[in-house]
C-alpha cells in the first residue's frame, strides 16, 4: 500500500494576505466616520470630534503607508497580522473612550478582530489578542467620555448593566472565538485529509496505468527491433568469417528474445488485460499477500453462495481501500485476522476483523475522521509506530467512492477486537471503471 509521510500533510503554517487586513482597516474607517458623522450631524449630539477624527486619521494614514511600502498580495507572518489585529483592539479602543465606553453599543465591535485571528492565526495569537480586547473593555468600564446624547434628557445607565455588558463581551470573544477555531480546524483538516486522499489515488492509478504504457513502449520498440532481426539475419547468412558470424547470430537471437518478451508485454494492455477484471476471491488475495509474512495469520473464508462469483474492474479505489484496512487489523492482532466474504445476486459483502483490542469506545463513533489514530507506540510494543490517523479516513473516503457502505464495530463480549464490514451494491461493483467511476 502506498505510504505518507506525516510531513507532507502537517498543517502549514497560517498566513493572512496584508490585501484582506488592510480591506478590513478600510472597511473600519469608513463606518466610523460615517458613524461619528450621523451622531453629530444627523442626531446633533455632542461628539468629541477633534480626537476621534484623529484617531480615524491615524489609523487611514497607517494603511496608506502600508499599502505604499508593501505588496498588498504578500502573506503576513501570524506576529504580523496578530500585531495589525491588535493595533484595530486599541484603535476601537480610543474611540469607545471618547464616545461613552462600554454604554456604546459599538462596545461589541471588540470581537471582530479576534474572530478574525481564531479562523486564520494559531492559538496563541487569538488568546492574545483575546485577553487584550478584555483588557481594553476593563479599562473603559471605568474611564471613558459621557456617551453622545441629548444634554436635556441625559442616560444614565446602572453599574450592574454596564457589567453585564462587560460580562458579555469577555463571554462572546472567548466562546465565539472558541468556537470559530474548532470550525476552522475541522476544515483545514478535512481538506489536508482530502488532499491527501486524492494524492494515494493518483499513485494507486499510476501503478494500474504501468501496463498500458508497457504495452505502448513495445508497441514503438517492436518495429526497430525488427529491422535489427531482420538485419542481423540477412548479415549471418552472407559474413564467412565464422567469429563474425557467431557474434551476429547471438545478436539475432538476443533480438528475438527482445521481440517476445515485448510481444508478452503487449499482452497486458490497459483495455481487455486479463487482470483488469478479477473476481472478488482473486481481488481478495491480491490484497491479502503482502500482509501474510508478519507473524499473524490471515484467514480468507469465502462463502458458498447460489449466485455467480461477482467479477469487477481492479479498481486501485478498492485495493488500496481493504489493503489500508487490512493492514491496519494485521497492526492490531493479537494472532488472527479473519477476512469473510459472501455476495448474493444484489449484495456484495465483506467482513474484516482482528483479535486485537479492539476500537476504543470513546473513537468508535468518530472513527473514519481525520487525523484520529491511536496506533501503539514504544511503550505499549509497538515499536514507536504511530499514524497520522489519515488511514481510515482515505480507505473509507476510497471506498465509499465505489459506492461501499464502511461501518465499524467491536466483537461481541466475550470476544475482542474490531470489526470492519464494507457492502456494495453487486451492480454497482461489477460496473465500477478505474479511473471515471472512481474520481467523479
Amino acid at each position: 500500500m502506498t505510504e505518507i509521510a506525516a510531513s507532507d500533510f502537517r498543517h502549514a503554517q497560517r498566513h493572512i494576505r496584508l490585501d484582506t487586513i488592510l480591506r478590513l482597516r478600510w472597511l473600519a474607517v469608513l463606518g466610523q466616520l460615517a458613524a461619528i458623522f450621523i451622531v453629530a450631524q444627523g442626531l446633533e449630539f455632542n461628539v468629541e470630534i477633534i480626537p476621534c477624527v484623529s484617531i480615524i486619521a491615524l489609523s487611514a494614514a497607517l494603511n496608506l503607508a502600508l499599502q505604499t511600502a508593501a505588496n498588498p498580495m504578500q502573506r503576513l507572518e501570524p506576529m504580523q497580522a496578530a500585531g495589525l489585529l491588535a493595533l484595530n483592539i486599541v484603535e476601537l479602543a480610543g474611540l469607545l473612550f471618547f464616545t461613552g465606553g462600554l454604554q456604546n453599543p459599538f462596545s461589541f465591535l471588540f470581537l471582530a478582530p479576534v474572530l478574525i485571528s481564531a479562523t486564520a492565526l494559531p492559538a496563541r495569537f487569538t488568546f492574545g489578542l483575546g485577553l487584550l480586547a478584555v483588557a481594553c473593555a476593563s479599562l473603559l468600564f471605568f474611564f471613558h467620555f459621557p456617551l453622545p446624547w441629548d444634554s436635556d434628557d441625559p442616560l444614565v445607565l446602572p453599574p450592574v448593566y454596564l457589567v453585564g455588558v462587560w460580562l458579555s463581551i469577555a463571554l462572546a470573544i472567548g466562546v465565539t472565538s472558541l468556537y470559530s477555531f474548532q470550525v476552522t480546524e475541522e476544515a483545514r483538516k478535512l481538506a489536508d485529509a482530502l488532499a491527501a486522499t486524492e494524492l494515494v489515488l493518483t499513485r494507486e492509478q499510476h501503478l494500474t496505468q504501468l501496463d498500458g504504457l508497457a504495452a505502448a513502449a513495445a508497441h514503438e520498440l517492436g518495429t526497430p527491433l525488427a529491422t535489427i532481426f531482420l538485419i542481423s539475419r540477412e548479415l549471418e547468412k552472407t559474413v564467412k568469417d565464422p567469429s563474425f558470424a557467431a557474434d551476429l547470430k547471438t545478436l539475432r537471437e538476443q533480438t528475438q528474445r527482445c521481440r517476445d518478451i515485448l510481444s508478452k508485454i503487449t499482452q497486458l494492455s490497459s483495455t481487455g488485460a486479463p487482470f483488469d477484471r478479477m473476481k472478488m476471491s482473486e481481488l481478495i488475495e491480491e490484497v491479502v499477500a503482502p500482509h501474510r509474512d508478519f507473524g499473524v495469520e490471515i484467514k480468507v473464508r469465502i462463502a458458498v453462495a447460489a449466485a455467480a462469483e461477482p467479477v469487477g474492474s481492479r479498481n486501485p479505489a478498492i485495493l488500496y481501500g481493504i489493503g489500508n484496512i487490512v493492514e491496519n487489523a494485521v497492526d492490531f492482532a493479537r494472532t488472527t485476522v479473519e477476512v469473510n466474504a459472501w455476495w448474493n445476486k444484489d449484495t456484495i459483502e465483506l467482513v474484516i476483523s482482528d483479535d486485537g483490542p479492539g476500537i476504543p469506545p470513546d473513537i468508535l463513533n468518530r472513527i473514519g475522521e481525520p487525523y484520529l489514530s491511536r496506533r501503539r507506540t514504544q511503550d505499549d510494543g509497538g515499536g514507536g509506530r504511530r499514524g497520522l490517523g489519515l488511514g481510515v479516513f482515505i480507505a473509507r473516503t476510497l471506498l465509499e467512492r465505489t459506492g461501499a457502505k464502511v461501518s465499524f464495530t467491536n466483537r461481541t463480549f466475550p470476544e475482542h477486537g474490531a470489526v470492519v464490514q464494507i457492502t456494495w451494491p453487486r451492480q454497482r461493483f461489477e460496473a465500477i471503471e478505474t479511473h471515471e467511476e472512481t474520481i467523479g
